[in-house]
């Protein structure tokens, strides 16, 4: 009886170790797995230069600026990076802004862009995802005659940049290349 009682114990103790230790990988998420098929620093700044084009022309922007910066996915500086582009833009008066922001949205679902959960602390934004890529947007809440989008790449480039000296890199002239 013991034996059994013994069998049992270290079976039920095995199963709670696999559980736990297979929630504890799943919380960690995908930014620590191995990256299966790594972008080039190029290609990182590619994937979301795209896009931004194509948004500044669908939604018409007007005095856009924008920026872009490798980032990194795991913590302030270590592989893998994610490119990531910042694009202010003006917007009407706040009342003509939900108006805005809907004919902005119709222009990037006609170009096959979806819908996702609504930025957190920005009351009106959107965002939105294609192809790996996430584009988010809302009023600028120190002024409120812009909005920022933000547009964030996949984490697959594992080029090391953590020695390197970088910074946000002004993109704007390349937003209508």
């Amino acid at each position: 009886m013991l034996l059994i009682a013994a069998a049992l114990l270290v079976s039920l103790i095995l199963g709670l170790t696999f559980i736990a230790l297979h929630q504890l990988r799943d919380m960690r998420g995908a930014a620590v797995d191995p990256v299966a098929q790594p972008l080039t620093d190029e290609q990182a700044k590619s994937q979301v230069l795209g896009p931004a084009r194509e948004v500044v022309g669908a939604g018409q922007l007007k005095n856009e600026s924008a920026s872009y910066l490798l980032m990194s996915c795991k913590n302030a500086d270590e592989p893998p990076y994610q490119g990531a582009i910042y694009l202010n833009f003006d917007v009407p008066d706040v009342l003509a802004t939900p108006k805005y922001f809907d004919s902005l949205a119709t222009a990037m679902t006609s170009r096959r862009w979806t819908e996702a959960m609504p930025p957190n602390r920005h009351p009106g934004g959107r965002t939105f995802t294609r192809d790996g890529v996430t584009v988010i947007y809302f009023r600028n809440d120190d002024n409120s005659n812009r909005a920022t989008m933000q547009i964030y790449g996949e984490c697959r480039d594992i080029t090391d940049h953590r020695r390197d000296t970088t910074g946000w890199v002004d993109v704007t002239a390349a937003l209508t290349r």
